[in-house]
């Protein structure tokens, strides 16, 4: 299983949909913060696979130890979560 940390994200949603098409098991961590839940369904069309999903924000340490123990098939990690918007990148690269 692979970890993708705001994998709701325009990124991370991209990097989702390849890692099923490759035949991943993939678990999606996302706040929502920056991202919608519309996406995990468009994922789910897209590859006809649902992604595991949990709402979790990454700040929160007792959460995300949890998560490790409960999904302990966890073999990699792509992390994706940030504070920013890929129109914000483009505009302010600095």
């Amino acid at each position: 299983m692979i970890l993708v940390t705001g994998g709701l994200g325009y990124i991370g949603s991209h990097t989702v949909v390849a890692l099923i098409e490759k035949g991943y098991k993939v678990l999606i961590v996302d706040d929502l913060s920056n991202s919608s839940l519309s996406v995990l369904e468009r994922i789910k069309q897209i590859t006809e696979e649902q992604p595991l999903f949990e709402q979790i924000d990454l700040k929160d340490n007792k959460r995300v130890g949890a998560l490790f123990l409960k999904y302990p098939s966890i073999k990699g990690v792509v992390h994706f979560a940030a504070s920013k918007a890929v129109g914000e990148s483009v505009s302010k690269p600095l």
